[in-house]
Formats: structure tokens, C-alpha cells, sequence
């Protein structure tokens, strides 16, 4: 009984999560532990189901990435809110079924959006192509079906209502009824579902997000620093503020000259 709660507890565990990759060598090694408030990702598994079992356990992942490496463009348009020039970049990575994204959306992100994003503080990028389980993989290839201005906020309803859709089985009709809430028709969503070449775009950005030292969810880079746990605001303003006072003294400074 005691072996079967284990499996049970791992298999829980596993629908918040992406693989461990070694830090500068080839995955396989033992990669950082998350803080906590996170899920390790599943090793070798791969959502969507296209890639290649050969090219499996030899990531090269960046063991220091740079602002300009983390900001690269992907293979599909960037997902953001907030002023370009923000003095502040926030960069995160979600899987839709993990419970602690569900968390930070709901009790961190109102008030992030409201002091930092709205305000021109913060520019924030959200990467939400980092999904573990095939019923996560899909509803991320709705999210990116529908229209560039529902985007955040069918992000939302997919989270507020988890707990209607998630599975380990693949069920599209409870995801596509979120999706119909922002004007999908089921045929867009059934074509998307189709659509091989954006599901093979999705697995670049999950796979960009492995090299750069993504390793579960959510797992945010702010002003390129990686950070592997969930967030709350106090963390936020600890880790933002001081990055904005400096900035701010540095404007100061130049302008003095």
C-alpha cells in the first residue's frame, strides 16, 4: 500500500512539470533542485509527441544566459504586456495544468498587472507553451488559437477553471467550452488541433525554455535572473524594486551630465 501512495503522489507531482537538465553538459546528469513552490519536469517527456526518442537526454542548456538569449525571438509571436521600454522584464514560464501557476495567477498576478505592468514598471512576457501531459498540451494549442487579444484572458479562464478540464486522459470538449467563452467555433478549435506545424512551433518554445534552464513550473526570469518557484508579491517587490531604484538613480545620474 505504502509503494502504490508513492506512485500515486509522483504521478501527481508530475502534471507541474518539464525535464531536469544538467547545467552546461548533456542532460542526464542531476540538474538543480527547484525552490519550493514548483514541480520538476517529468524527464524526457515530451507533450505533444513529435519529437524524435534519438534526440532525447542530450540538451546543451545555457548555464548563463544573457537578457539578449532569454529575449530571442521564438518561433511564434511574443505574448506581453506592458511598455517595451518598461525598465523591468519579467519572463515566465507556465504550464496550464500546474496548480502553483493557478496560484500566482490568481492571488499575484492582479496585483502585479495593477502596480508594476499598468504603471510601465514591468514589462511581462508570458510563455505558457511549457505544458506537462498530453490534456495540457492541448489546451496550450487552443491558447495559442485564439485571437492575439483574447490570449491573456482565455490564460485566466483556463486557470480559474482548472479543475474542469484537467486529466490524465485527453478530453478536448471541457477545454474547448473555456475556449468557446472568448469566440472560438469548434471548427477553429478542431483545426488547431490539427495544425502540425503550430504544434511543432510549440515544442520549440517548450524546448527553448529547457536550454535556457527551465526545469518545472512556473519558473520566472526576471531582468534575466532565473528564478525556480512560485512567487508571491512580497517576493516580487523584493526582487523588483531595488532594480527600479537603481535605474531610476542611474537616469538621474546621466541626466546630471
Amino acid at each position: 500500500m505504502r509503494a502504490i501512495a508513492v506512485l500515486l503522489l509522483v504521478a501527481a507531482l508530475a502534471g507541474c512539470s518539464g525535464d531536469v537538465p544538467a547545467i552546461g553538459a548533456a542532460a542526464g546528469a542531476a540538474g538543480a533542485p527547484l525552490q519550493g513552490g514548483a514541480t520538476p519536469d517529468a524527464p524526457a517527456f515530451d507533450p505533444f509527441g513529435d519529437q524524435a526518442p534519438a534526440t532525447r537526454g542530450r540538451r546543451e542548456v545555457i548555464e548563463h544566459p544573457t537578457l539578449a538569449d532569454i529575449m530571442a525571438p521564438g518561433e511564434l509571436p511574443e505574448m506581453a504586456l506592458g511598455r517595451p521600454d518598461s525598465p523591468v522584464t519579467i519572463v515566465q514560464y507556465a504550464s496550464l495544468s500546474c496548480p502553483y501557476c493557478r496560484r500566482f495567477q490568481i492571488e499575484s498576478f492582479p496585483e502585479l498587472r495593477a502596480a508594476y505592468i499598468d504603471t510601465g514598471k514591468v514589462r511581462y512576457v508570458l510563455r505558457a507553451e511549457f505544458p506537462i501531459g498530453k490534456q495540457s498540451g492541448l489546451a496550450t494549442i487552443a491558447l495559442r488559437c485564439a485571437p492575439a487579444d483574447k490570449y491573456f484572458l482565455l490564460y485566466d479562464k483556463l486557470m480559474r477553471e482548472q479543475a474542469s478540464w484537467v486529466s490524465q486522459e485527453v478530453r478536448p470538449d471541457p477545454i474547448f467550452r473555456i475556449a468557446a467563452q472568448v469566440g472560438m467555433t469548434r471548427a477553429q478549435f478542431d483545426s488547431c488541433r490539427e495544425n502540425r506545424a503550430m504544434i511543432g512551433k510549440l515544442n520549440a518554445i517548450k524546448e527553448r525554455g529547457r536550454q535556457l534552464g527551465v526545469i518545472g513550473t512556473p519558473n520566472f526570469f526576471i531582468d534575466g535572473k532565473l528564478v525556480k518557484t512560485v512567487l508571491g508579491m512580497a517576493e516580487i517587490r523584493e526582487m523588483v524594486d531595488p532594480i527600479l531604484r537603481g535605474r531610476v538613480a542611474l537616469d538621474a545620474t546621466s541626466k546630471a551630465r
